[in-house]
């Protein structure tokens, strides 16, 4: 069975433009919906953070009203609580790619504080991408990618991705407060961006990178992952 890396965000806040913290982590759903695709399945998981840090779950993402139902949320928060590798993460800089068969990175604000300038993630994406071993992306967690350019080169430059819209951060209420976009920031990057309706599933494939454009992308882009592991 495969050995999947979750390269998670260490972050339990978000800066914004006015220099507050918006409290926020990694989204319930981007975790745990992929992470019990996989293990049902029998593949194990390791969880990966800057520091080697314990994730922080964003709260917001645990109501009823955002998991979609009183249900799913207690399901969603059933398997945060018996996911021990969640509480048992390494440390990213010490993370060697060969140990792993696939990478996947869930979103929710905190990568847009630690991954997007995080020199450990950028050149593991790097070389994930060279590898040709499945990397899937969702939600706010393309922002990673910001992090392998290197005097304004990243090989991702080209790729077709998708990610968080600026619509949906302007739904959310949070567009006006950052102090930049998603969106806008893989688009200058020189990616090429497209979406979906916002809140409903929408993934992109382009050779080895698997992206997802919101939390409802994460379980589709977990099947796209087990039809290629074996």
């Amino acid at each position: 069975m495969a050995k999947i890396l979750f390269v998670m965000t260490g972050s339990s806040y978000w800066t914004l433009k006015d220099g507050t913290r918006h409290p926020t982590g990694y989204w319930a759903e981007e975790f745990a919906a992929p992470y019990s695709a996989l293990t049902g399945t029998g593949h194990s998981v390791v969880v990966a953070t800057p520091g080697g840090v314990t994730p922080y779950v964003d709260v917001m993402s645990l109501r009823p009203s955002m998991a979609g139902s009183e249900q799913i949320a207690l399901e969603q928060e059933s398997t945060l609580r018996a996911a021990e590798e969640l509480r048992r993460p390494i440390e990213l800089a010490d993370v060697r790619l060969e140990d792993y068969d696939a990478v996947y990175y869930p979103g929710g604000h905190g990568p847009m504080e630690d991954l997007c300038v995080n020199a450990d993630s950028g050149r593991l994406l790097i070389a994930a991408l060279a590898s040709g071993k499945p990397l899937a992306i969702v939600c706010h967690a393309p922002v990673a990618l910001l992090a392998t350019r290197v005097r304004g080169d990243s090989p991702f430059i080209g790729y077709q991705v998708t990610g968080y819209t600026n619509d949906e951060e302007n739904a959310v209420g949070l567009a006006v407060k950052a102090r930049w976009l998603l969106e806008d920031e893989l688009r200058n990057m020189g990616l090429n961006f497209s979406r979906g309706e916002i809140w409903k599933p929408y993934t992109v494939v382009d050779r080895n990178l698997y992206t997802g454009q919101n939390p409802a992308s994460a379980a589709p882009l977990a099947q796209k992952l087990l039809e290629v592991l074996h």
